[in-house]
């Protein structure tokens, strides 16, 4: 085994524990607003996991290169890590009001700084773009589409959801600053 290949399957191992510490750390409080995820959490949880299945199933199973050479291999880690690391560092900046089922904290307020000046939802971004990393290291169209396509609806219906949610509660707030901001890729989406 390579170098490239061990900090592939560290880094694979390091987005699942963050993603389950995450999960079982930073739910909503008995004091928070409930009833606003609609299984939100749940259908990432199922879709983030059987897309990384498939994504790897593909790549053994179907040959659909996408590049030759190793710098697709190095770029889809780069990607990886990146988005395994800045999604920590955006869980992080949002402190106490981060929880991963769509919750509205008693205190609740509009982080508009930061990731947050660009993007309404950069830790699903970031998230993304770790998926979109799997799909270009496994070097596969079929294991690229299968890594970044379910996790996208999934993100796109919990955006939905969050959104309204959101609205709810700040109203005109929160339509102002989602007119001046894209949901998850800066100017364009």
């Amino acid at each position: 085994m390579n170098a490239l290949s061990t900090l592939f399957y560290i880094s694979m191992a390091a987005w699942f524990l963050t993603e389950f510490l995450y999960k079982n750390m930073l739910k909503s409080g008995k004091e928070d607003q409930k009833n606003k995820d609609k299984s939100t959490l749940n259908i990432l949880w199922m879709a983030i996991p059987f897309s990384i299945v498939s994504a790897i199933f593909m790549s053994y199973n179907f040959h659909f290169p996408m590049a030759d050479g190793v710098w697709i291999l190095y770029l889809g880690e780069l990607f990886i890590l990146v988005g395994i690391i800045v999604r920590y560092i955006i869980i992080r900046s949002l402190g106490k009001y981060f929880t991963v089922d769509v919750t509205i904290r008693q205190d609740h307020k509009i982080k508009k700084e930061g990731f947050y000046k660009y993007l309404r939802h950069p830790s699903y971004a970031f998230s993304l773009l770790t998926s979109f990393g799997l799909g270009l290291y496994l070097n596969n169209w079929l294991s690229l589409v299968f890594a970044f396509v379910p996790p996208f609806l999934a993100f796109a219906y919990r955006i939905k959801i969050e959104e309204q949610a959101l609205i709810e509660e700040f109203g005109y707030e929160y339509i102002e600053y989602s007119k001046g901001t894209k949901k998850l890729i800066p100017f364009i989406y």
